[in-house]
């Protein structure tokens, strides 16, 4: 008996090893980048590929998040429905107050607050998903220049405070039409950096408004 477990010990540290070398060979490290006028010109270009002019009349919109989170918002009024599992929220963003069901059944109390709390993180995260790039020039949004050997200018755009994640980095390569073509993460949940996401899927909502549907990389 004690040898088998001396065995199956052997195995997992075996995999713990393994497990924590193909980490780091994966792991690439936060690139520097330059501040200035350069980093500002390709963000506000990414911005007009993307019609941000058209983003800001957009009055409302409805979209799926990979099938889970079903949301309809309300930009002009600052209302938000999620749908997900059996759950039901409506909530305002800006306080994070509002309603919340569970299979049909109001909630109160501390489940209310639990849920909506948990409604407000996926609208953080989800929200993000739907449109990024119009938020690069938000308060607490820093934006660099990085030079690609292989490849255009590429824009560093770190989140210094706002959502629940301060402290992320994105950095966006684009396309050669300038739409953004994909970015590498370094973020929080993820606990190897430079992990590549694509933007394609390109749809153009009604107002003239384009945003990105479909993204394949690492994790997604």
């Amino acid at each position: 008996m004690m040898r088998a477990f001396k065995i199956l010990a052997v195995i997992l540290l075996v995999g713990i090893v393994t497990l924590v070398a193909v980490g780091y060979s994966l792991n690439d490290p936060r690139p520097e980048g330059q501040a200035g006028a350069e980093a500002d010109a390709l963000a506000r270009s990414m911005q007009e590929a993307v019609h941000r002019d058209a983003w800001d009349r957009t009055g409302a919109v409805r979209w799926s998040f990979f099938k889970r989170h079903h949301y309809v918002w309300d930009r002009e009024r600052d209302l938000v429905e999620l749908r997900w599992g059996d759950s039901r929220a409506l909530f305002r963003t800006a306080d994070q107050t509002g309603r919340v069901w569970s299979r049909g059944t109001e909630q109160t109390g501390a489940d209310a607050e639990e849920a909506l709390r948990a409604a407000y993180a996926y609208w953080i995260n989800d929200s993000f998903w739907l449109n990024p790039v119009v938020k690069f020039f938000d308060p607490g949004v820093e934006r660099s220049l990085v030079k690609q050997d292989d490849g255009p200018d590429a824009l560093l755009i770190s989140y210094t405070s706002g959502g629940v994640t301060p402290g992320d980095a994105y950095l966006w390569m684009p396309g050669p039409d300038g739409m953004p073509a994909s970015w590498r993460m370094w973020v929080q949940i993820i606990p190897i950096g430079g992990i590549e996401t694509s933007w394609d899927g390109w749809v153009e909502l009604s107002t003239g408004a384009k945003v990105s549907t479909q993204h394949e990389g690492w994790g997604r």
